[in-house]
């Protein structure tokens, strides 16, 4: 520990960080890829699972239009632990629905309120981790706050659906999912009585005064300046069809491993899925993220995109074999799943970057990277939708065949995305409209 200016003892963040992002995670990965599954073992139809989870991941494109209001009352850590103890009622309050005859209609209008809570999470989280680090700090605790954000997916798509694999075997699917929503719950209770014991305090100094007619205002200039900066019409077109087909891929993949063989489907059980996703498909993710950062720095981001995005959707093809082949062995499909882990973890940190250095400097750094992830989270929950619907009318082989026909515009688009600023200079725009 160390001291603060006021000369009481700090808190080593490295405390506070990894607890924050892994808190972070947990919703993003349990609405989007969790919830899917355990509808599927509840006999939910592909076409309703699809459409309601992603619709329901709205909240974190919408969260900048409600941040700067957060600013307004309270403190950050008051909204850290606020929002990480509601979302331990959520999940308990989920629970409870799971028995109920309308299940899926209760658990759905919960899990939004879970998005809702989880995106506004995100936003302070952020600003703690920028507002308390110094600009030295935050270089050097980047990589813990990625790790502790994989974990998450790591313990909910892979130990935790492990877990709900085993305790269908004794418990029956719907008990057993109950249990899994309980752990949650008791994870996020906990989570906030240690943040609201560990975070650091917001001094009085370091908030601001503002009122909601300030707040409205800064916003409207926040968002009249993104849309008018250069070459933005070409460069939200680049973040939407960058990951257009992984938006049909992600929903329908554990879906395809989960039905039976009859159906097309590979007829996995759900603890194989959360073996195969969560230990072998994240260890991948996290190995493809680290070559692309060495890759991109050896040859700059302007040469490497077309690669990265090459590497981001060529894996697809491997779901088109298993639907077509539907092997019985794990291995093979474990195989698979590695392969387009780590080629989504290759290609993901190339639009990560591109957003930073390409469409986030200026005045409004800061929110206009939010507005960027916003837009970009769009372009996965508007085809991921109707994904459930197209599959079910194709079938399974087909519709990974139309998974790779979607990959032809983020092609297109990379080969011709605008650079409107250097790599090496941040601030001036070298392109005119």
């Amino acid at each position: 520990m160390g001291k603060n200016n006021s000369g009481t003892r700090r808190i080593q963040p490295i405390l506070w960080i990894s607890t924050l992002y892994f808190a972070m995670g947990v919703p993003f990965v349990t609405i989007n890829a969790v919830s899917g599954i355990m509808y599927k073992d509840m006999g939910v139809s592909d076409s309703q699972i699809t459409f309601w989870t992603a619709l329901i991941m709205f909240s974190w494109t919408l969260k900048p239009l409600w941040s700067p209001f957060l600013e307004i009352y309270k403190t950050k850590k008051f909204f850290v632990v606020v929002t990480q103890f509601a979302i331990g009622i959520l999940f308990a309050l989920i629970a409870l629905s799971l028995p109920l005859h309308d299940f899926f209609k209760y658990s759905i209008a919960l899990f939004a309120v879970v998005a809702f809570c989880g995106a506004t999470h995100d936003v302070v989280a952020d600003g703690t981790y920028i507002g308390f680090l110094s600009n030295k700090e935050q270089a050097r605790y980047i990589g813990w706050q990625g790790a502790f954000y994989n974990l998450a997916k790591i313990i909910s798509s892979g130990a935790l659906v492990y877990v709900a694999g085993v305790l269908e075997k004794t418990k029956g699917v719907t008990n057993a999912w109950m249990i899994i929503m309980v752990i949650y719950a008791l994870l996020f209770f906990a989570l906030a009585a240690y943040h609201y014991l560990i975070l650091p305090k917001e001094e009085k100094n370091q908030k601001d005064e503002k009122t909601a007619g300030n707040v409205r205002q800064e916003l409207w200039e926040v968002i009249t300046s993104f849309f008018t900066k250069k070459k933005i019409l070409w460069c939200i077109l680049f973040i939407i069809l960058y990951r257009f087909a992984e938006g049909f891929a992600i929903k329908i993949a554990p879906l395809f491993f989960k039905a039976p063989r009859t159906s097309g489907g590979l007829g996995l059980s759900t603890s194989d899925i959360g073996l195969i996703y969560g230990t072998y498909g994240s260890a991948a993710f996290i190995l493809g993220s680290v070559l692309a950062g060495y890759f991109i720095s050896a040859r700059g981001l302007k040469r490497s995109l077309i690669w990265l995005c090459c590497a981001f959707n060529i894996p697809f093809v491997v779901y088109a074999l298993l639907a077509y082949y539907q092997p019985v062995d794990l291995l093979p499909v474990g195989i698979a799943v590695v392969v387009e882990y780590f080629g989504y973890g290759f290609g993901f940190v190339g639009l990560m970057l591109y957003m930073m250095q390409q469409i986030a400097p200026g005045k409004h750094k800061t929110a206009h990277y939010a507005f960027a992830t916003g837009i970009m989270n769009l372009g996965v929950m508007i085809p991921g939708m109707f994904s459930g619907m197209i599959s079910d009318w194709i079938g399974y082989k087909m519709f990974f065949i139309w998974v790779l026909i979607a990959t032809i515009p983020a092609f297109l688009v990379t080969l011709f995305v605008p650079f409107p600023y250097s790599e090496n200079q941040k601030e001036e725009p070298i392109i005119n409209k």
